[in-house]
């Protein structure tokens, strides 16, 4: 199973796909993924409801958040109503060690995001601040990379023992599936999410045309 783990719709603030946009993209570019997980920028949407849309398109629509922490920006799967109350998801600045923690403590999982990239990425701050403990998984491909940064973020990930999800890091419609996650079972909900993220058994893959 292919997931696209990072995505963001008009619900972010720089987002300007509708999420029934990116199923019809899927679906009429026959885009090679099973599902996305919409992960908005410094919240967690409660409110949306996808399940209509997904049973429609045959597609698995999933919730997150990136947040921003001293190291650049995380991603957070299995976010829930007691998490959002550990740290403050809007913040700017969040300590990535009381964020590795808390999700520790919610079975939830923190994957610093696009970690190649400058200012907003764990590798540029690693020099000043060292290497964060606690950290398991970072994004190694991003859809919106450009130069070296997917390079930098294979090589942190080879040098520093982590293991690498995929994600397009869309923001418009024709982005979606750029870079995924593949999984080798079914993955529905964001609990099974987690469990598979937990298990160590997926593989990050690049979908680019």
């Amino acid at each position: 199973m292919i997931l696209d783990l990072h995505t963001h719709s008009i619900k972010s603030d720089d987002g300007r796909a509708k999420v029934r946009n990116y199923c019809q993209w899927i679906r009429s570019r026959d885009v090679g993924i099973d599902g996305f997980v919409l992960t908005e920028h410094r919240q967690y949407d409660f409110e949306s409801d996808y399940s209509g849309l997904a049973e429609d398109f045959d597609q698995v629509i999933l919730k997150g958040s990136e947040v921003e922490t001293e190291y650049g920006h995380v991603l957070v799967f299995g976010v829930t109503p007691a998490l959002t109350e550990a740290f403050d998801f809007a913040a700017i600045g969040l300590p990535l060690a009381d964020v590795l923690a808390a999700c520790d403590a919610h079975d939830a999982v923190a994957v610093p995001c696009h970690p190649g990239r400058r200012r907003v990425g764990m590798h540029a701050h690693i020099d000043e601040l060292g290497v964060p403990p606690g950290v398991r998984i970072v994004e190694v491909y991003n859809g919106g990379s450009r130069g070296d940064e997917d390079a930098v973020a294979h090589q942190m990930a080879a040098d520093l023992h982590y293991l690498g999800i995929g994600g397009s890091d869309a923001h418009i419609v024709s982005h979606i599936g750029r870079c995924a996650t593949r999984f080798p079972r079914r993955v529905e909900t964001e609990a099974e999410l987690v469990e598979a993220l937990k298990s160590e058994e997926f593989e990050a893959v690049s979908l680019r045309g």
